[in-house]
């Protein structure tokens, strides 16, 4: 399996290198950069455009208390939880037997 995997990456390695081997050669080739002017000047700017696409809709103004938005959740303390926890298994049925080796 990895004389396998050995020979699968020696090829793909292989062609890899077979496709840039045209390209090397010892004529160095500079980076031109495109000059963009146009986006550099000022000019005129486009018509104004609605995103919504004409449908129609409404907004109100102002605010509204945040106890309107959502119900608040009652949050039980852990030592409230622990004590009810503890009373449960009090009352719990005990083992009638117990066994010992």
């Amino acid at each position: 399996m990895k004389t396998l995997l050995f020979a699968l990456c020696f090829l793909c390695a292989t062609a890899a290198f077979s496709q840039t081997a045209s390209v090397r050669d010892n004529n160095p080739q500079p980076t031109e950069f495109v000059d963009h002017t146009q986006h550099a000047s000022a000019h005129v700017m486009g018509q104004e455009s609605s995103l919504l696409g004409g449908t129609s809709y409404s907004y109100e103004h102002g605010e509204l208390p945040l106890w309107e938005f959502g119900t608040v959740k009652k949050v039980t303390p852990l030592g409230d939880t622990a004590r009810a926890l503890r009373k449960e298994h009090a009352r719990d049925k005990k083992a009638t037997r117990i066994w010992e080796n």
